[in-house]
């Protein structure tokens, strides 16, 4: 393989594909193979929680649970995501960037992203260190991220063959580098 292969695997998908157990799954599978795995993917969280539409992020070095959610209050309608919540995990991300290790994943470019905030300087020191980072992209980011990745990515269906796919064509042009 080229030592020009995108090491970013950009998974585009659809409100209804299951990208966070996509990811979460890939991370598992990668650890037992032995790889060093960083980053953040959705938690799971209690029912009651989800339908308040709490939202958490998993810290794969430590296992910590970080909210990224605030409460507006009743009948609020604007972004819940808190900024506090998503630079503490962005804090714990970059910390795990200095460990190297293996792959990074980052669960969602999302809106915060989309206008170079939220995990955008943590996804560029990522691909700036040149540790492959898998980056799930929902659909309606999808221009967003084009443009911030500069044609840098492999853009990836939600599925795991395809993630397996780029992560083999990956890990083998690191085992030759």
């Amino acid at each position: 393989m080229s030592t020009d292969a995108p090491r970013i695997a950009a998974i585009v998908y659809t409100p209804e594909e299951p990208v966070s157990a996509l990811v979460s799954d890939f991370a598992a599978r990668l650890r037992a193979r032995g790889h060093r795995v960083a980053g953040l993917v959705e938690a799971e969280l209690e029912a009651d929680a989800c339908m308040r539409g709490d939202m958490a992020l998993r810290d794969l070095s430590s296992g910590d649970v970080v909210s990224i959610c605030q409460d507006l209050g009743p009948g609020a309608r604007g972004c819940r995501v808190d900024p506090r919540g998503l630079a503490a995990a962005g804090a714990r991300l970059a910390a795990a960037l200095a460990d190297a290790p293996d792959c990074v994943i980052v669960n969602k470019f999302g809106k915060l992203e989309a206008e170079g905030a939220g995990l955008a300087a943590e996804i560029g020191a990522c691909v700036a260190a040149g540790i492959p980072l898998v980056v799930g992209v929902p659909q309606r980011f999808r221009a967003a991220w084009d443009a911030f990745a500069g044609g840098l990515d492999t853009p990836l269906s939600c599925e795991d063959a395809a993630l397996e796919a780029w992560w083999l064509s990956v890990s083998s042009e690191t085992a030759a580098g």
